[in-house]
C-alpha cells in the first residue's frame, strides 16, 4: 500500500506544478500585454509631443516675422493724422452714447419714482479721478 500513496502525491504534485505554471503563464501573459499597451500610449505621447513643439516652431516663427514688420511701419504725418481724426471720431460717437444713456437713466427714474440712496465716495489715494463731463 505505500507504493499507491507515493503514486497519488507524485500525481497531485504533477497537478500543482501544472496549475502553478499556468497561473505564472496567464501573469506573463498580462504583463506583456500591459506593457504593449504602455508602449502604445507612450508612442502617442511622443507623436503629440513632436507635434506640438511643430506649431510652437511655428508659432515663434510668425512672431519673429511680426517683430521684424513692426519696425517697418509707416508713421508719416498722414498715417496719424487718419488714426487721429478716427479716435476723435469714436470719442464723440461715445460722448453721444453716455448722453443717450444719461438721458435714458433720468426718463426710467422719473417714471419709476426710484431715487438711490446718497453714497459717499472717498477718493483713493494716489488716485486723482477725472470730473463727469456735463451734459
Amino acid at each position: 500500500m505505500p507504493a499507491k500513496k507515493k503514486a497519488n502525491t507524485k500525481k497531485t504534485t504533477a497537478k500543482s506544478t501544472k496549475k502553478i505554471t499556468q497561473k505564472k503563464d496567464t501573469k506573463f501573459d498580462k504583463l506583456v500585454e500591459n506593457n504593449l499597451a504602455l508602449q502604445k500610449i507612450s508612442l502617442n505621447l511622443i507623436n503629440s509631443n513632436n507635434e506640438l513643439v511643430k506649431r510652437l516652431d511655428n508659432l515663434v516663427g510668425l512672431f519673429e516675422e511680426a517683430s521684424k514688420n513692426v519696425g517697418k511701419v509707416d508713421l508719416s504725418d498722414k498715417s496719424i493724422g487718419k488714426l487721429t481724426s478716427k479716435v476723435e471720431e469714436l470719442v464723440d460717437e461715445n460722448k453721444d452714447l453716455a448722453k443717450g444713456l444719461v438721458l435714458l437713466e433720468r426718463y426710467v427714474r422719473g417714471k419709476s419714482g426710484y431715487q438711490p440712496a446718497s453714497i459717499e465716495r472717498k477718493p483713493m489715494p494716489g488716485l486723482n479721478p477725472r470730473p463727469l463731463p456735463k451734459i
